[in-house]
């Protein structure tokens, strides 16, 4: 699956600040069960985003550690 580049980049920001928004929105409401889905899922996302974030990192620097020249050249 593609997706286009802004998309691409932008991804590990949106899982994050949805999970920060769950972990908020769970902080307010009141139902034991509704908490604790929110509870769980803004964890879930914040983790998703940071694990997006760090891997995308270390490809890039390790990306950065090889000739990109052909070795036929």
């Amino acid at each position: 699956m593609w997706l286009a580049r802004p998309v691409y980049e932008s991804l590990p920001y949106l899982y994050a600040s949805g999970g920060i928004g769950c972990l908020i929105a769970s902080w307010f409401v009141t139902a034991t069960f509704w908490s604790l889905l929110l509870l769980s899922l803004g964890t879930v996302a914040l983790l998703a985003g940071l694990v997006v974030w760090l891997k995308r990192r270390d490809y890039r620097i390790r990306q950065a550690e090889y000739d990109s020249r052909s070795l036929d050249e």
